[in-house]
């Protein structure tokens, strides 16, 4: 079993082939085929690093708070690239800029992740720990095959982590009820 570390590398290599395989392309509808497998593992991977490798990053990482922080904004620029290029047709200006605006996102990511956040995961997560994250990596990948079932909404990255830490309710109400009837 490949640890979660190698299953996200592997996924960035992926994702570099593919941003490289649009450049090749002038056809839009080899365009959309390259891209909707592109975008969809785009999200996929993002979410399940949200909900498998960063959770565990946090409490064993030596600057994880502040790589978790940046990952899940950069998981929001992406989103929003992924999310802006499906309003326009494929092949177009807009469309066009939004893949580059993702693109560039995803490069930023990747170069941080696998500068520091994994880094600093192998450094301080055992193997036993780094496979089992592997085998529930490649788990959740299969489940949200083609972003299938998938919440690809923005996460607020503060709030992300203070969650994982314990320091803020899982909900934003105030916990004060209704005051309607209150005098």
């Amino acid at each position: 079993m490949p640890d979660i570390t190698s299953l996200i590398l592997d996924d960035h290599d992926w994702f570099r082939r593919q941003f490289a395989a649009l450049d090749d392309l002038d056809d839009p509808a080899r365009m959309a085929e390259v891209w909707q497998r592109l975008a969809d593992l785009l999200d996929v991977h993002a979410a399940a690093e949200e909900e498998i490798f960063y959770p565990e990053l946090i409490p064993r990482g030596d600057n994880a708070e502040d790589e978790t922080v940046d990952a899940v904004g950069d998981h929001n620029d992406i989103r929003d690239g992924v999310r802006d290029a499906a309003l326009h047709p494929v092949g177009s200006a807009p469309w066009l800029a939004a893949v580059r605006r993702t693109r560039e996102a995803n490069s930023e990511h990747m170069a941080e992740e696998e500068d520091d956040a994994l880094a600093d995961f192998r450094r301080n997560a055992g193997a036993a720990l780094r496979d089992e994250l592997g085998r529930r990596f490649l788990e959740f990948k299969k489940k949200h095959a083609g972003a299938r079932d998938l919440d690809t909404s923005d996460v607020d990255p503060e709030r992300y982590v203070a969650e994982i830490e314990g320091k803020t309710p899982p909900d934003s109400s105030l916990g004060i009820g209704s005051l309607k009837d209150r005098r």
